[in-house]
């Protein structure tokens, strides 16, 4: 895997969270609004996967995704007015979106070894950012990607509610399909990492009765919370602070 030059001492607002929980849009404008970089980790996983699959080997055979891992010529952009995977000369930022990738990405995120060689890129990547912050969003950014992050955020919804965005978003799918794929990738990922429950110091925002811009403004009051110093509450809507704003 290719891996950027490094510099250190970019700050990272890492964001958790499930499937259908916004993390990816939300954390998009997060960087728009601010000037941040943008780094869907969850791409990586994706690209690799759909490189497994392009090679007609078995995403559930560790050997083979690792030999695939080892080859992979991965890029990302950070930027999020200017988004794009590639994976060799190929642009795949809508092909890694595909359901077949969807359904074996989990199989491939499961092995160990992918999982510490892509975390050590993400790092890198926000690491060789010349933006004053990067954005990280994922399944286990605030506890294995970077646990020291100055604000660590899980974002979270009920997984009706979850369904219902996401079936909105794949056209290609009905809305039952799109249900028991979200709660068959949540079962499998789990089963690697606990991305429902926030770890100590992590703030939770539950954007179950919100809409996009409502979620925005609540994850933007936790930053400007922590950034200024002063200790978040942990409240699923971040309610107060969303009043303080307002």
């Amino acid at each position: 895997m290719t891996d950027p030059e490094t510099r250190s001492g970019t700050p990272i607002i890492a964001i958790d969270g499930p499937a259908g929980s916004g993390k990816s849009s939300v954390s998009k404008q997060l960087a728009r609004v601010r000037g941040y970089g943008y780094l869907d980790t969850g791409a990586a996983y994706r690209a690799l996967a759909w490189r497994v699959l392009e090679a007609g080997a078995d995403a559930a055979d560790p050997a083979a995704v690792l030999d695939t891992a080892s080859r992979l010529d991965f890029a990302i952009s950070l930027d999020p007015d200017d988004y794009w995977v590639r994976v060799g000369d190929a642009d795949v930022t809508a092909a890694i979106r595909e359901p077949r990738v969807s359904a074996a990405v989990s199989a491939v995120a499961r092995i160990p070894e992918v999982r510490r060689a892509l975390n050590e890129m993400f790092r890198t990547y926000a690491a060789s950012s010349d933006r004053e912050a990067v954005v990280i969003e994922g399944r286990d950014i605030t506890t294995v990607v970077a646990p020291d992050a100055p604000v660590r955020i899980l974002l979270t919804a009920d997984e009706a509610v979850r369904a219902a965005r996401r079936s909105a978003e794949v056209t290609t799918q009905d809305a039952a399909a799109v249900a028991h794929a979200l709660r068959t990738r949540d079962a499998a990922d789990s089963k690697v990492v606990d991305f429902m429950t926030a770890a100590e110091g992590v703030v939770t925002v539950d954007s179950t009765e919100l809409d996009f811009d409502g979620t925005v403004d609540a994850v933007l009051a936790v930053i400007d919370t922590v950034l200024n110093g002063q200790a978040p509450t942990d409240e699923g809507h971040c309610a107060e602070e969303l009043e303080e704003r307002g």
